[in-house]
């Protein structure tokens, strides 16, 4: 496949996923606010904004400083107005290798998304974007054939997944501006799959380590990973007799294997440095994919300061 195929669907697993879960970081925000009215407003934006998003703000920020920088800055690609643009215009550029519903699928996404009003955040912008992002990817997974094309879009998906979910979780391992595990959950789309696999018992340890290990639920951080293991061994399957010699194999088992193999308590215990650590891991994975793959070599992705 041609490389720069191959990174433009990369990019529309990454963008397309960046979208829905930057939708469902200012959703906790939104939520921990209308439920709990003695919340700090400023100190929970500026939570979200610099230490999980790694935007400092200046200033005093409030749910609608979020919402202009996570929402509708189209400058932003890591908003949700610069998130669907970039895999609008990815989209284009692998127009002939993407089936034509899914790519009537993220254009219409983003002439729709155009129409909304762009002042206040609301619940209704948040759950449209996360419908939107399914709905893509469900077309992408039953009318796209399993080859390479979509191995690297489902790769760049999951990379993003494995990511985004470490920032959700984060929101809820805080100890000052934390969000509650109810509405971590129930952002990451988890209430119903939790309760039903812990049989109604809810506790924060139940629900980080549900989050963050379990091997089921498909948003969970140990799903990404191993899911995005599976795609990168797809495009190139393991032939060495010692060692890996993929960098981006080695990176996200080094880091599946982590989690997998410590204890659920020492995970918990530490939990902001373990998901900084899986943010790492995937950035460098994902510099590690474009190296290999790609004509340009190189990858937007996200650091503690922002996106670069």
């Amino acid at each position: 496949m041609l490389s720069r195929i191959a990174e433009s669907l990369f990019w529309i697993g990454r963008y397309t996923e960046r979208a829905d879960g930057t939708a469902r970081i200012v959703d906790v925000l939104r939520l921990q606010l209308l439920e709990d009215p003695g919340a700090d407003e400023v100190t929970a934006s500026r939570t979200v904004l610099s230490v999980i998003m790694g935007m400092p703000f200046e200033g005093d920020p409030g749910f609608a400083d979020v919402g202009a920088a996570l929402v509708f800055d189209r400058s932003n690609a890591s908003s949700i107005t610069g998130a669907l643009f970039a895999a609008r215009e990815n989209a284009r550029r692998a127009r002939e290798t993407l089936s034509t519903e899914l790519w009537e699928g993220i254009n219409t996404t983003w002439h729709r998304w155009n129409g909304f009003g762009r002042t206040v955040t609301t619940e209704r912008h948040l759950s449209w974007v996360r419908e939107r992002a399914a709905l893509v990817s469900g077309i992408a997974d039953s009318t796209m054939s399993h080859d390479e094309a979509w191995d690297f879009l489902v790769l760049g998906r999951s990379l993003e997944r494995a990511d985004m979910t470490a920032r959700l979780v984060a929101t809820g391992g805080l100890p000052r501006g934390g969000a509650p595990w109810s509405v971590v959950l129930s952002s990451c789309g988890a209430q119903q799959a939790f309760m039903r696999s812990q049989r109604g018992l809810l506790s924060d340890d139940r629900a980080a380590a549900f989050l963050v290990l379990d091997r089921e639920f498909p948003r969970s951080v140990f799903f990404a990973l191993s899911e995005a293991e599976r795609r990168l061994d797809a495009l190139s399957p393991q032939e060495d007799r010692i060692g890996i010699s993929d960098e981006a194999q080695r990176q996200l088992g080094r880091i599946r294997t982590s989690l997998e193999y410590r204890s659920t308590s020492d995970v918990i215990a530490d939990l902001p440095a373990q998901m900084l650590r899986v943010q790492g891991s995937v950035m460098a994975a994902s510099q590690a994919v474009a190296s290999r793959y790609f004509q340009s070599g190189q990858v937007t992705t996200w650091t503690r300061d922002g996106v670069v």
